[in-house]
């Protein structure tokens, strides 16, 4: 099936540049690696490609991935080159770092692992990750947000390292409150802590859709990409959690409204006194840069596709 390329205003543009992971490995796409590899090479050659980020792939499976690029065309493996890797760490760590500074010190294909994540619930194991990282790799440390997680962040900051949360799964128990988002960028906003985001993002907005891609699967509430960064983008502009959980809720095309230098949302009701609020193309950059930088999904044709659609139905 062949794509037009996604015409965005530069606002829109900006905010969404570089902004998904690709994690075709895992659910509930499920990819092998042959079909992951490929699927990548297809978008990194496409002319979505600007929207693209990593390629996300366990520590575990980089033998794999090698041979799965090797096997692909002439042009699959030239359009893998420059690409970069977020690699998923398992725990055994010296091992672990081992395989990355290998991997580093060789680039196959011309791509390198410039970026790590791990799953810490505690300070000592955030200073444990940290401590094992080569200074060539960043840090997303994956952190529980049940509750408050402001100490954690602490260290996360410390460490000068980055913080990940997930936002989703393939049952409704996996997605957190918008609470309990809220509370993490607000924590991440007052701390300087930059983050990314993964799981149950693959749609522009929020909203009841399936949770797996089985016939009859399952369905529930999932938030949206839109809603997340432009949330996260809010608070930077010293909006309340108020507003940000508004944001954070919207289901409505409508609401907004997106222009070349900035992005509109529509609060209904009126909240502080305001109907709207208005946020300036440089936060969005500034809030991309050092804010939420990206979020994993297992599809990227779903977030980029219906991103389009919902552009036609916004303005």
């Amino acid at each position: 099936m062949s794509h037009g390329a996604l015409a965005a205003p530069p606002a829109l543009r900006t905010l969404v540049s570089g902004i998904v992971d690709y994690a075709g490995l895992f659910p509930p796409a499920s990819h092998n690696m042959h079909v992951s590899v490929a699927k990548y090479a297809q978008y990194r050659a496409s002319r979505d490609a600007w929207i693209l980020g990593r390629f996300i792939v366990p520590v575990s499976q980089l033998d794999e991935w090698r041979t799965s690029v090797g096997s692909l065309d002439a042009d699959g493996v030239s359009a893998w080159s420059g690409a970069r890797l977020s690699v998923l760490l398992s725990g055994e760590f010296a091992r672990e770092m081992d395989v990355i500074s290998s991997f580093n010190a060789t680039t196959p294909y011309d791509v390198q692992i410039d970026v790590a994540e791990g799953r810490a619930a505690s300070p000592d194991a955030v200073l444990a990750l940290a401590a094992a990282m080569p200074d060539d790799v960043m840090l997303y440390c994956e952190l529980p947000h049940r509750d408050d997680p402001k100490s954690l962040l602490e260290t996360v900051r410390s460490a000068q390292v980055r913080a990940k949360i997930r936002t989703g799964g393939v049952t409704p128990d996996a997605f957190p409150t918008p609470a309990e988002i809220v509370r993490f960028l607000r924590r991440c906003m007052e701390l300087g802590v930059t983050a990314k985001a993964t799981a149950g993002l693959h749609h522009p907005l929020r909203g009841e859709y399936r949770l797996t891609y089985s016939p009859g699967g399952i369905h529930g509430i999932m938030y949206g990409y839109l809603n997340v960064f432009l949330g996260a983008a809010a608070l930077r502009d010293g909006a309340s959690d108020e507003i940000a959980t508004a944001i954070l809720t919207t289901q409505s095309p409508r609401a907004l409204s997106v222009s070349d230098g900035a992005i509109r949302v529509a609060l209904e009701p009126a909240l502080d006194g305001r109907d709207s609020i208005e946020i300036p193309e440089s936060t969005l950059a500034a809030v991309r840069q050092s804010g939420v930088v990206a979020f994993g999904s297992c599809s990227f044709r779903e977030p980029v596709d219906e991103l389009g659609v919902l552009l036609m139905d916004c303005n």
